[in-house]
């Protein structure tokens, strides 16, 4: 949703949801004992990590305004979010924690995380005719907090999100 108080100015609310994203990530475990043999385990994580994204803030337009008819318009996007995860992590070997130690993150299971954001982005739309317009973005959510989970491999800056989005927009 956006809402317009001047021609150039306004501000946005937007809700997003995201379907699993899956990766591999290489890790060990080291031998308590050094009469344990092997000294260290060689395995895979495969993790899943979802995102749901709510986020206000503000549309400034650099060139154009949001009621152009004729030509190009570009913008930017500044604003404050909440950003929601879940991440699960499988081991593709069991390790037996009496014999080895097993990393301390990510840890193997399902777990949830949250981050406050700052949201930038850049956009650019061009009046196709009407009240349509299309539109292009690019955007990032940079995290403001870091709140430790034991599901994530990298906690410090983490996730760092970038998109790309296009799509039609419609003015009432």
């Amino acid at each position: 949703m956006n809402w317009h108080f001047t021609p150039r100015n306004g501000a946005y609310a937007w809700v997003s949801y995201y379907t699993k994203g899956k990766f591999e990530n290489s890790l060990s475990a080291t031998a308590k004992s050094s009469s344990t043999v092997p000294q260290e385990i060689f395995f895979t994580n495969n993790a899943e990590v979802r995102f749901q994204h709510i986020s206000v803030g503000w549309k400034y337009y650099l060139v154009g305004r949001s009621d152009a008819e004729k030509n190009w318009n570009l913008y930017t996007i500044t604003g404050l979010g909440v950003l929601f995860g879940t991440a699960t992590n499988t081991y593709s070997a069991n390790i037996d924690t009496t014999l080895y130690i097993p990393p301390q993150q990510p840890i193997s299971g399902s777990g949830h995380f949250k981050r406050l954001t700052l949201d930038l982005g850049l956009g650019w739309e061009i009046p196709i005719g009407g009240d349509l317009y299309f539109y292009a973005e690019g955007k990032t959510w940079l995290p403001t907090t870091d709140y430790p989970s034991e599901y994530l491999l990298v906690n410090q800056n983490a996730p760092i999100t970038g998109m790309v989005t296009a799509g039609l927009r419609i003015l009432f």
